[in-house]
């Protein structure tokens, strides 16, 4: 979340970026209630001063005066702790509606919706020119036998599936690509949990509750099915101070990722790409501040060095403002070109990366230390997706198909996959 004492001294800066990203925020309800609190914590503050005064004065107070005195000291305690309690209500009010404001926006991000992103980049892999008629994935599936919809339906509902022969090789190739490639790169590797506590669901920005939720929780508990392993890579350091030496801090994560979809419907969504369950290799970072759009840029290039080494056709996008989530201050999506995605081909997101600067580490409490200075301050957190198996899976297959319906094998997943053709 945004730094509380920063909305209260820029109301209007913090106003205008809610508007520019969309978002409806009270801001003035804000500004009330804190000075309303500030009333009631100075109160409290006073009469704990007088509470504590009566009670130096009992010792010097004679036998007949000490009884008014221990019970003006009492009042003087309960008033004391019913504007304690008031002051708490209202710092628990604000920060409801503090948890609602986005973070910051950097200022190179294009205003508006979904459509007024900026193109940045293309990569290396052109468009594929077929002299046939390119089958989607799901029709190259059924020739492979690669997926069984109806079998993930009958087994857990719409939107569950199962990988078969090739497929799940494909998806365990893809995988071992994406951490063999980070960890090449300096990237720790980590296989995470499935399940987080709604306190760091909260604390990385996502919310368990309510009817356009994402999130799977388990019912009477506070645990929930993780969408995304920068949920739990975020909290495995809650709570922790680091050096400023030991940062920058890169994860691998390898985890599950379970999404409601809620809303989601369309051609488009159709097969592998929106689904309920899904694996994903995922970047995370802990940074210094000065630090943050240097790893921002570096996660953004290799997402495109390992869909240039998929061979996929792709394009960068600058999100805008008004697409952004409420953690990120800037984000990057890669869209992979999908040939049967529409009626001539499409573009479709498959990987994204974020700098979420301190808004995450502020709600998850990580900091650092400086060797020799006072205090501690807030890291900054990025995120950003290497492969999320089924849309790469979609790439892969559509972009690789030939004429007979075979489906050839990139380079680098052929020492997995331990073939060269799908066929």
């Amino acid at each position: 979340m945004l730094d509380r004492k920063f909305i209260l001294q820029n109301p209007d800066l913090v106003r205008d970026n809610c508007q520019k990203r969309g978002v409806p925020c009270d801001i003035d309800q804000i500004v009330s209630l804190e000075s309303q609190r500030m009333e009631q914590l100075q109160l409290a503050q006073e009469l704990n001063r007088q509470a504590n005064e009566v009670s130096k004065s009992i010792k010097s107070a004679s036998n007949d005066e000490r009884p008014a005195i221990i019970e003006r000291g009492r009042e003087l305690r309960q008033q004391k702790d019913t504007a304690q309690s008031k002051c708490d209500e209202l710092d628990a009010a604000i920060n409801e509606i503090q948890k609602q404001i986005p973070n910051l926006t950097h200022p190179d991000v294009p205003e508006g919706g979904e459509d007024d992103a900026n193109e940045l980049s293309f990569g290396k892999t052109a468009k594929p020119q077929f002299d046939f008629k390119a089958l989607d994935h799901l029709e190259l599936g059924e020739k492979h036998d690669l997926f069984d919809f109806e079998g993930g339906a009958r087994v857990a509902g719409a939107g569950f599936y199962f990988l078969r022969n090739a497929a799940v090789r494909l998806d365990l190739a893809l995988q071992q690509f994406a951490v063999s490639f980070l960890s090449d790169k300096g990237f720790t590797p980590v296989s995470t949990p499935d399940l987080a506590l709604t306190d760091v669901l909260q604390g990385t920005g996502f919310n368990p509750r309510g009817p356009e939720t994402q999130i799977y929780s388990i019912e009477n508990t506070e645990l929930n099915l993780v969408a995304t392993a920068e949920i739990t890579l975020g909290g495995m350091m809650s709570g922790q101070t680091v050096m400023d030496t030991e940062l920058p801090l890169k994860l691998c994560g390898l985890s599950h990722c379970f999404r409601t979809e809620a809303g989601a419907a369309g051609r488009a969504s159709k097969g592998l790409y929106r689904v309920h369950q899904f694996t994903k290799v995922e970047m995370f970072a802990f940074t210094l501040p000065e630090q943050s759009d240097a790893i921002h840029e570096e996660m953004r290039g290799l997402e495109c060095e390992i869909f240039d080494a998929l061979e996929v056709p792709y394009r960068v996008i600058d999100t805008a403002s008004g697409d952004l989530g409420g953690p990120a201050y800037r984000k990057y999506d890669l869209e992979a070109w999908m040939p049967g995605r529409g009626e001539a081909g499409e573009w479709g997101e498959v990987t994204s990366t974020s700098n979420c600067t301190d808004y995450q580490s502020r709600r998850l409490n990580v900091r650092y230390k400086t060797a020799g200075e006072k205090g501690t301050n807030f890291v900054h957190t990025l995120n950003g997706t290497a492969i999320a198996t089924g849309r790469a899976m979609i790439a892969v297959l559509e972009n690789h198909q030939r004429a007979d319906g075979s489906i050839a094998v990139p380079k680098v997943l052929q020492p997995w996959m331990g073939c060269e053709v799908i066929e």
